[in-house]
């Protein structure tokens, strides 16, 4: 969420960096609203002075035991424009919320000007993409052919966009997560986390899911409060939303977690873009990073971040490039994002595999996340950070992909090995 005091101060420079991010309109209407709010605050504060005094001189007429009825009466009629007040504040507020819930956060200076992903940086590249000596396959007739891969019998239990792992495939996607998760906690310095998969509405408003995301969550209702809960679309909700309306000692700063989780996503309006075998599904695996920082130490995190997800796709020696995304391809809440892009050589071109983000102090002020900082002073809103450490999934296709041999087999990368019982090469049955 914006700071209404930083739209209030220039609001033409919020509009030309919102315009940035495809968002072209006028703040006259949020501002309009936030010198209503001010004006109903400032009567409110002096009809309550008011009160405050006449409260002092009614008890001491009373203790002179004059009469202060009149006086009472007025204070009674007072009270009620001060309630009239504060309900017209508070509705005005939430008008201010809900127009503040809908916009994206600002990009960081250093992020490219474009309209569209064609604006985007690569920053670097690692790894050359191997040269086969045959057409390589795409992942989902490897993994049809291999008898690891199902997508037809996942449509039958559940829709289209399921896929079911059998045997060595489900082993595979295993080891991978906890590949990820033991070099991220024992080597990167991350506490891992386990979180629930479902959440209440306010945690997803807290990290920008909510409002604007609706037709793409799952959702249910609980039958006896009637409330929904979303199933998460990443980790990065529930472990952000941890210290939701809490203040954090500078010196416990910065936090770092992981957590593997299935993410839920209905992936609406994006039927035919890139959506065969496995890229996008409804239901897939992912190790996320979420850091939680103070202001000026955020975007050294964040290329320590990126860092962190490269190296596993180094230590699996998947090719891979880094680019910095432009303002119109950035994520709702991110002031900043780098994506990894493995190389598919099945696709013919890198896909995203990771995106790492800072949000600055975007969520924490949805959130209410703050930290007390160790020199004193107030307390100030965190930044924070999160990326895939990576979509398991898509690690399991670049595999399946860049592994691949003449006669269909692949062989697993040897640092997935020792979690493989030692097993080198996946052959059909």
């Amino acid at each position: 969420m914006l700071d209404i005091k930083l739209i209030r101060e220039d609001p033409q420079k919020i509009e030309s960096a919102l315009r940035a991010r495809g968002v072209d309109l006028s703040l006259k209407e949020l501002l309009t609203l936030d010198a209503e709010r001010r004006n109903l605050l400032r009567d409110a504060e002096a009809l309550k002075a008011q009160r405050n005094k006449a409260s002092e001189a009614i008890g001491e007429a009373k203790r002179q035991g004059k009469d202060a009825a009149h006086e009472q009466a007025r204070m009674r009629e007072v009270g009620e424009r001060i309630k009239a007040l504060d309900a017209e504040t508070r509705s005005v507020e939430g008008k201010i919320e809900q127009w503040l819930l809908l916009l994206p956060n600002l990009p960081h200076e250093s992020v490219p000007v474009a309209a569209t992903a064609e604006g985007n940086i690569e920053t670097r590249r690692w790894g050359e993409p191997r040269r086969f000596a045959f057409g390589p396959k795409p992942h989902w007739e490897i993994g049809e052919a291999l008898g690891i891969l199902d997508s037809e019998r996942a449509s039958k239990i559940a829709k289209s966009r399921f896929t079911v792992l059998w045997g060595v495939g489900a082993r595979l996607e295993r080891a991978l997560i906890q590949f990820m998760l033991d070099l991220h906690t024992r080597e990167h310095g991350y506490r891992e986390v386990w979180v629930p998969h479902l959440v209440n509405a306010e945690t997803m408003r807290g990290t920008g899911q909510l409002p604007k995301f609706e037709e793409q969550l799952f959702k249910t209702v609980e039958a006896e409060e009637g409330r929904p809960l979303y199933l998460i679309p990443t980790a990065e909700v529930p472990l952000t939303a941890l210290h939701g309306g809490e203040i954090i000692p500078e010196a416990e700063l910065p936090k770092r977690y992981v957590a593997f989780t299935p993410c839920y996503r209905r992936e609406a309006g994006s039927y035919g873009q890139g959506t065969k075998g496995m890229i996008r599904q409804h239901q897939f695996d992912k190790v996320e990073l979420v850091k939680v920082t103070a202001p000026q130490n955020s975007y050294d995190e964040l290329e320590s971040m990126v860092k962190h997800a490269e190296e596993v796709l180094k230590r699996l020696d998947l090719p891979y490039r880094v680019m910095l995304l432009s303002t119109g391809d950035m994520g709702f809440a991110a002031a900043k994002t780098y994506d990894l892009e493995v190389w598919l050589p099945g696709q013919g071109k890198y896909r995203e595999i990771s995106s790492c983000s800072n949000c600055e102090g975007f969520q924490a002020r949805r959130a209410s996340i703050r930290y007390k900082p160790t020199a004193g002073g107030k307390t100030e809103f965190t930044h924070t950070l999160n990326g895939s450490g990576l979509a398991v999934g898509r690690t399991m296709i670049a595999v399946l992909e860049n592994c691949q041999g003449a006669d269909g087999s692949v062989v697993i990368p040897p640092a997935l090995r020792p979690y493989m019982d030692g097993l080198e090469r996946i052959t059909s049955a």
